[in-house]
């Protein structure tokens, strides 16, 4: 097995207890070993179940929600001398195989941010409702921010050394994924899409958005636009 030095896997994580040392063996056993899990203010054992599969863990005392835990991930990340720096799901949704494609276009001087897209090929077990959320907040990213993605809100994304010290976080929550978007284009990033599979478990569609989060997250984005 080849390690993949220089790539630092994030991953947000909150209440995750059933999957975290899973999703973790998984990455090990595809070559990914500088891991770090930010455990955000978890009630169950997330924390101890990260720590006894050999993460670096950070806790955060308070729940901060997604863009709390991704700022403070990738923040650890570049203080570990990342190269790429990849956010990566705590429910299992995702493949650790598909790291490997994800990293090619920066590795290859291609792109400085990559997202992995559930919706360029067939996605079987997404619910159709979800389907149409995610579209809809794809377009909602495009007329706000100028830049077209097949799914803005993919937890699967990966960014060189350089994108991750350039992107600036300022949402707490899950507006954050549009947010990472704006960066893109505000900060001139090279960007590119890559299809992943998504792993559809009753559990992983249990943690992910619901369609009323999308209204949630349109809210602040528009209130975060107008204050600019």
């Amino acid at each position: 097995m080849v390690r993949n030095r220089g790539v630092v896997i994030v991953i947000p994580a909150y209440n995750e207890e059933a999957k975290i040392g899973d999703v973790i063996s998984d990455l090990n056993r595809n070559g990914y070993e500088d891991i770090i899990v930010v455990d955000d203010g978890s009630k169950d054992n997330t924390y101890k179940i990260a720590k006894s599969h050999k993460a670096d863990v950070y806790k955060h005392i308070i729940n901060r929600g997604l863009g709390g835990s991704l700022g403070t991930g990738i923040k650890a990340a570049l203080m570990k001398n990342a190269d790429i720096v990849v956010t990566f799901d705590a429910d299992g949704q995702h493949a650790a195989s598909d790291i490997k494609k994800l990293i090619k276009p920066i590795i290859d001087g291609k792109a400085d941010v990559v997202i992995g897209s559930r919706l360029m090929i067939k996605s079987d077990g997404m619910p159709f409702i979800r389907k149409i959320g995610n579209w809809g907040m794809n377009l909602i990213t495009y007329v706000m921010f100028g830049i077209w993605t097949t799914d803005s809100q993919s937890g699967l994304r990966a960014f060189s050394r350089k994108a991750a010290e350039k992107i600036s976080i300022k949402g707490s929550r899950m507006e954050v994924s549009s947010e990472i978007i704006s960066e893109v284009g505000k900060r001139k990033l090279k960007f590119k899409e890559v299809p992943i599979k998504a792993i559809y478990t009753d559990y992983s569609l249990k943690k992910g958005q619901s369609n009323l989060n999308a209204f949630k997250i349109l809210l602040k984005l528009v209130v975060k636009k107008l204050m600019r």
